[in-house]
């Protein structure tokens, strides 16, 4: 019997390692592909900041082609579910019928996946949905996975955590109410080791950048819509801490 075919929704990330792993363990589909978007005016992993070329570097040491999706600079829900679409039905008529995501937890997040799914007759996959994010996070240390943290929400991290090997002393650090894995949004990583990888990842760590984003109904001085702040950053607009990973030359 032919296993079905899937595509894997990859951030490059803790989460989507983990559930990757948990797949390929399970051997109950094929994964045909990892599937990311990617900004293209900036060339990088969309909301983690990570250069595509890291990327390309992870999809190579999986032995899984990557597929990637370039999206503007902040599109509107429309242009995004648009391409999405097109997308979807693309990957319908090569055969995928599975669609797998590392989500945890977001109910309203897991919704809008399926929904967009059931229109292009896909079906979503969760490996690990509602699991306990702790036990989630002290298995895929316990794994041998290895990741560093590449994006920090401002309003709920202090700058110190971006960069930092994602590891137990990082989980002792987080201050209380912060979840294990991040998964309210409050940290990002990029995984660049573990037993999803033939070989590790190299890259070095470059610099640390707070990045502001301008909402829908305000605006800002400046075609780039955000501000990279050498001292304070700027409270009043929604800001993240980013550490630049840097490939090797």
């Amino acid at each position: 019997m032919n296993k079905p075919k899937a595509l894997f929704n990859w951030s490059g990330g803790k989460d989507s390692s983990l559930c990757l792993y948990h797949v390929l363990q399970a051997g109950e589909i094929d994964v045909s592909c990892l599937f990311t978007t990617v900004s293209a005016r900036y060339n990088r992993i969309s909301q983690h900041g990570v250069r595509a070329e890291l990327l390309r570097v992870q999809a190579e040491k999986t032995g899984i082609p990557l597929k990637i999706l370039r999206l503007p600079d902040s599109p509107t829900m429309e242009e995004y579910n648009n391409r999405l679409r097109e997308t979807l039905a693309g990957f319908r008529e090569e055969g995928v019928t599975v669609s797998v995501f590392g989500d945890i937890a977001l109910e309203d997040l897991r919704r809008y996946r399926e929904e967009q799914l059931s229109k292009a007759g896909l079906k979503g996959l969760f490996p690990l949905w509602k699991q306990p994010t702790g036990k989630l996070a002290k298995e895929f240390i316990d794994l041998g996975f290895k990741a560093v943290t590449v994006c920090v929400d401002g309003s709920r991290l202090d700058r110190s955590f971006a960069g930092r090997d994602f590891d137990e002393d990082f989980l002792k650090d987080l201050p209380e109410g912060i979840d294990s894995c991040g998964e309210n949004g409050e940290f990002h990583t990029f995984v660049y080791d573990g037993p999803v990888f033939s070989k590790s990842v190299a890259f070095a760590r470059g610099d640390l950048v707070y990045r502001t984003y301008t909402p829908p109904d305000r605006e800002v001085d400046g075609s780039d819509d955000y501000s990279c702040s050498a001292g304070r950053p700027e409270s009043s607009l929604p800001g993240f801490w980013f550490c630049d990973l840097i490939p090797p030359v």
